[in-house]
């Protein structure tokens, strides 16, 4: 097997990659007739937990850059769904969720379920379960452990530290 084929059949970056594609066109396939992109709901659900959320807890929350994050929520803002609200502490802005947002995220529910029962049936109920319990695992030990410690060459770069150290628990569903 040459090297290429190895990363080809083995890297997980590649594999994770491939999947999160495959998994996002079929959530924006459903959610398209409301004019959602599955990005989006992910950040209009993150933000609606609290009600509201700082653009870097957010961004700490969904594992992105906080400038990446800046622009994905602009079309949200733009449409109303979001507000931002001005400069704190720190040049630290809170996002909150307006009615409107609320709105389309009620609307998107049944679209958003309909999108996971169909992943879950083709899958199976096992498979599921396994598939959702093995990436969370894979999150927290890729924000956890620094892959420069896996290399027999340590990087100077310090281990990034993450609030929480502690594994997810979730609800079966």
């Amino acid at each position: 097997m040459t090297i290429e084929q190895e990363i080809v059949a083995n890297c997980a970056c590649l594999k994770v990659r491939m999947a999160a594609r495959a998994v996002t066109r079929a959530y924006d396939s459903a959610l398209r007739p409301i004019g959602l992109r599955a990005t989006q709901l992910s950040m209009l659900v993150a933000i609606a937990i609290d009600g509201a959320i700082s653009i870097a807890a957010l961004a700490s929350f969904l594992g992105m850059d906080r400038t990446t994050l800046t622009r994905n929520l602009r079309p949200l803002e733009k449409e109303g769904l979001v507000s931002v609200g001005p400069e704190g502490w720190r040049r630290s802005r809170t996002l909150e969720i307006t009615r409107k947002g609320r709105s389309r995220l009620r609307e998107a529910l049944p679209l958003w379920e309909r999108a996971q029962d169909a992943l879950r049936q083709k899958l199976g109920d096992q498979a599921w379960v396994g598939v959702r319990d093995s990436l969370d695992r894979l999150i927290w030990t890729a924000r956890s452990t620094s892959l420069d410690e896996a290399s027999p060459q340590r990087s100077a770069t310090p281990r990034l530290q993450i609030a929480d150290q502690k594994m997810p628990k979730h609800h079966s569903g």
